[in-house]
């Protein structure tokens, strides 16, 4: 499709109906001291063709190396049938469905992802998506403060697990808004909360990550069920692929978590040099009216035909801005379309079977790398499909030298390795992984 369709003969006749000479006239009210005539390092311009060339070049750069970071990005097989349906121009270029009656498509696709999502996490009610998993939580802490008016105090309480980069975002959005973020004590053996915990000032909201950043299980019950008996939503960060098998948060303790949110990345997006991304956000529904964003409803026509509708709208651009609950301008619809046929794909067997295989293989990994010199698992319990290991040299050197070899070795926790190992990889690439890790551990 080309990006300007117009003729010369069409831009000439457009001039002579409005009265202009040239295109330039359209522009003369510009005082001629801020014109320019080029810009310094903007190479000239290229045609489609050179512009392929190029593109392919730097997609090629990038290479293929064996992936084992994880740390909150993960690599997952992605059906073809997904991208190929999602990038139809039916999906690809629709946006936001302000029209109801011209965008059923759109809004069918929206409605099956938010009953997929609440399936996953066995909450109520979901939203049209965020725009990532970490603003996500900075929106379901604002969403705890509204809806959580018993507590004053605006403190919203991270388990040690929760992932640093979510707690920054969260912090710059939400920080300035007299909420505080607090992070409860780390049991080092462990790497989860304490045993003994105490709430302090009436905390409004208590954030569980499982699995954790470090890659632990935390007891979710227990945790869930102190947050509540000290009058605090609970707000659950999870990986949706985890959830085909980790117990949902809707279940967590006696009463399940308030509002569960995080990154929808591993369902169908691919990596991409870095995004883009999508947030998900589901809660119970008392607490509906607080969610950020859109909500599509099913419902019936005049003559009786199913329909789709959006049924909320708690934003500024739809009510006074007193009102609103966010300030979010759209959903991620395209990463939400390709996410909805991933899971329509796989099916919840299939999302099981993806990750049983990411487990099984990060268990592998671990296992073969903690028999070599060197290696040491920093905690020792139950994992999913992460693992902190501790290692004799230092991580940057050792990453450094692995990728050097074509290998991404995993994520630099600093004082530790975080790796893993999703379904995507073979006993060859783990052999490999772990030849070449002997290898550098022992030059």
């Amino acid at each position: 499709m080309p990006f300007i369709p117009h003729t010369a003969d069409d831009t000439r006749e457009m001039l002579a109906a409005i009265g202009a000479s040239s295109l330039d006239d359209l522009f003369d009210e510009i005082p001629k001291e801020l014109l320019i005539d080029s810009l310094d390092g903007v190479p000239p311009a290229l045609n489609e063709m050179e512009i392929r060339r190029l593109m392919t070049a730097r997609a090629a750069a990038d290479g293929a190396p064996a992936c084992f970071i994880g740390a909150g990005a993960y690599e997952h097989h992605i059906p073809t049938a997904a991208w190929d349906i999602a990038t139809r121009g039916e999906f690809y270029s629709a946006y936001t469905p302000y029209q109801a009656e011209a965008s059923q498509g759109t809004l069918q696709v929206i409605y099956e992802y938010q009953s997929m999502i609440t399936a996953l996490t066995g909450l109520d009610v979901s939203n049209a998506s965020l725009y990532d998993g970490a603003s996500g939580l900075a929106e379901a802490a604002l969403m705890a403060v509204r809806s959580n008016r018993k507590a004053k105090s605006g403190r919203i309480l991270l388990a040690p697990g929760v992932n640093p980069v979510y707690e920054k975002v969260a912090t710059a959005i939400a920080g300035r808004q007299n909420i505080r973020f607090e992070r409860l004590p780390l049991d080092k053996s462990t790497g989860n909360a304490t045993d003994e915990l105490e709430a302090g000032d009436s905390p409004v909201a208590v954030v569980i990550q499982q699995p954790s950043f470090h890659g632990t299980l935390e007891d979710v019950d227990r945790l869930t069920d102190w947050a509540h008996a000290n009058g605090a939503l609970v707000i659950a960060v999870v990986n949706p692929t985890s959830l085909a098998l980790l117990k949902a948060p809707g279940s967590w303790g006696a009463e399940g978590a308030d509002i569960a949110c995080g990154e929808g990345q591993p369902l169908g997006v691919p990596l991409s040099s870095g995004g883009p991304y999508f947030g998900f956000m589901t809660c119970k529904q008392p607490l509906v009216r607080q969610m950020p964003g859109r909500i599509v409803g099913k419902t019936t026509d005049l003559d009786d035909q199913p329909g789709f509708a959006l049924t909320l709208q708690a934003r500024e651009q739809h009510i006074r801005r007193s009102k609103a609950t966010s300030n979010i301008c759209t959903n991620q619809g395209l990463m939400v379309t390709a996410a909805t046929i991933y899971m329509a794909l796989l099916g919840f067997e299939g999302l099981r079977q993806v990750a049983l295989q990411s487990l099984q293989n990060t268990t592998s990994l671990v296992d073969k790398l903690v028999a070599l010199d060197g290696v040491e698992r920093v905690y020792p319990g139950a994992h999913f499909h992460e693992v902190a290991l501790r290692l004799k040299r230092p991580v940057a050197e050792v990453l450094d030298e692995l990728a050097r070899r074509n290998i991404l070795g995993g994520f630099d926790l600093g004082d530790a390795l975080l790796v893993c190992a999703t379904e995507t990889k073979t006993d060859a690439d783990i052999d490999a992984y772990v030849s070449a890790m002997d290898e550098i551990l022992n030059a």
